[in-house]
């Protein structure tokens, strides 16, 4: 399979596997064989335009491609991704990975006993590998991100937990690679049945605490993390693509008595990280090597995502008791 171009497909084709199908069909390792979509017209709109076939029923894909994206609303992502690995197909599944931990754990499990890739969509891992921020930022004492947003519909069916927050939750993870010891949460509905605002602070076992507040609901969107450590400070703006490094060293010195401090920042322009994502994926099917966002990882995300929600709903329980 690593000198034939690998034939994929797209399940779901709503506004997000769109824009999968289009990096499919461009990508040179990439053959888009077909897209899939309950909404027959809307499969053939995007079959039409980037030469595919378009289908109805995922199962036909069964033996006329290797890997596909699924891009299912976040409930049918179990069942439609264990029946494609059970298949032999290779999966990148989007963010949550599922909606239970014992669904992930099907699925671990699945891609495990069939020796096939199993990644999930955390987007943001492949713009902090970009940026080289992961290997700047080694042993976090603390870390302050925010992830803000004006409205949409698109994607209310879960809260800014499931729907946001867990994007930082996930990088966050992945720099402390500690154990969570103690989780508390608060936040509320605004305009949607689930909560729209959202606030954790997690502690780490290495000694390490994150602040995390994520909102669906405000005037702007920023996305911003800033990780303190022992020898740096990082300040990280995902959404305009840079980051400042500032260390003790042999620079100036920005206030009286203090050492002097060496400042570096980069900036990366607009990018692709759903290009980046993908063409991941399709390197893991070919060389089998790990994804860099692997079912175990997805996992964690969402059982921290769940233990948030969790707190935040007895957060919200005891306000309404005292109401």
């Amino acid at each position: 399979m690593t000198l034939e171009r690998i034939r994929t497909a797209v399940i779901g084709l709503g506004h997000f596997g769109r824009f999968h199908a289009e990096k499919y069909a461009r990508l040179p390792r990439s053959r888009l064989v077909a897209v899939v979509d309950a909404n027959e017209a809307q499969a053939k709109e995007a079959g039409r335009k980037l030469g595919a076939e378009p289908l109805t029923d995922f199962r036909a894909l069964f033996g006329k491609v290797d890997a596909v994206s699924v891009v299912v609303p976040t409930q049918f992502h179990y069942d439609v991704a264990k029946a494609c690995l059970d298949a032999g197909l290779h999966v990148l599944v989007e963010k949550p990975i599922t909606e239970t931990l014992e669904q992930a754990d099907g699925l671990i499990k699945a891609a495990a006993e069939r020796k096939r890739v199993l990644q999930v969509g955390h987007l943001q891992r492949f713009l902090l590998q970009r940026l080289g921020a992961d290997t700047v930022i080694s042993d976090p004492l603390y870390i302050e991100s925010t992830r803000i947003a004006p409205y949409k519909p698109r994607g209310t069916d879960v809260g800014v937990t499931l729907d946001l927050m867990i994007h930082d939750i996930d990088l966050v993870l992945a720099l402390v690679r500690s154990p969570i010891v103690l989780l508390d949460a608060v936040g509320a509905p605004v305009v949607s049945p689930t909560e729209d605002i959202a606030n954790t602070r997690l502690r780490f076992a290495s000694g390490c605490v994150a602040n995390i507040t994520a909102s669906r609901v405000s005037l702007k969107t920023e996305r911003k993390m800033r990780i303190f450590q022992r020898d740096a400070y990082v300040s990280l703006d995902l959404h305009n693509r840079k980051f400042v490094v500032m260390r003790k060293g042999t620079g100036k010195s920005w206030f009286p008595g203090l050492p002097p401090i060496d400042r570096e920042e980069k900036s990366f322009g607009e990018g692709d990280d759903l290009e980046a994502e993908i063409e991941s994926f399709l390197e893991a099917v070919a060389t089998g090597k790990p994804p860099l966002v692997s079912g175990e990882d997805g996992r964690r995300a969402l059982e921290t995502a769940m233990q948030i929600t969790a707190s935040l709903q007895e957060s919200l329980a005891r306000v309404s008791s005292r109401n």
